[in-house]
């Protein structure tokens, strides 16, 4: 400190600089590239953490989806190959179809007993389980792309809303209001939009 004229001290003249806080602004952009790189990392960069476990148990639910129909498909293939062809040890079908007798409906195993009308049914039944578990499988990986796709779109529209405002100076109204016909006065709609400043 140094003394003035009249008495007066002068004070520090270093001024500290005012931490200025900034709002976090993620860029649109930046946030679809993380997304597209990573499931889940365009939800990070965007500060929304309560997102990731969603995105991920609908990942997890898909992969599963799709290994149980790719599972039980193989099954349903191989006991439709093992019951048309004509090698007697090929016979992984019997474990799949164990409410009937198998001298009832296989050629192979029991040529003299079978029924010609039981045999069509177990082949047009295993080659329905073959299409169904081929039809969920395909429609599980088609699950998985758009559940990616929608990841990435969430994060690319979480960034462009971030810093949207939502506050009561932008207003909409509904009310019954008259409408003036000739010959007839009728009711109906007003639609009021208000923007106070």
């Amino acid at each position: 400190m140094f003394c003035l004229p009249h008495g007066l001290i002068a004070q520090d003249t270093l001024a500290l600089a005012r931490r200025v806080k900034t709002s976090y602004k993620p860029e649109p952009l930046k946030a679809t590239m993380l997304a597209v790189a990573f499931p889940g990392l365009g939800q990070v960069y965007n500060r929304k953490f309560w997102k990731i476990p969603l995105v991920y148990a609908g990942f997890g639910g898909l992969i599963y989806s799709v290994s149980f129909n790719t599972t039980n498909y193989n099954t349903m293939m191989k006991a439709y190959q093992d019951f048309t062809d004509k090698i007697p040890e090929t016979d992984s079908y019997i474990t799949l179809i164990k409410w009937a007798d198998p001298s009832v409906y296989d050629p192979v195993l029991h040529p003299e007993t079978y029924d010609p009308s039981n045999e069509s049914w177990v082949k047009d039944n295993l080659l329905q389980a073959v299409d169904y578990y081929k039809k969920y499988r395909d429609l599980s990986y088609i699950g998985i792309a758009a559940w990616y796709l929608i990841s990435v779109l969430d994060a690319n529209v979480d960034a462009s809303l971030f810093n949207f405002d939502i506050n009561d100076n932008l207003d909409l109204r509904i009310s019954p209001a008259r409408m003036p016909v000739p010959g007839y006065t009728g009711a109906g709609l007003n639609i009021c939009l208000t923007f106070t400043f």
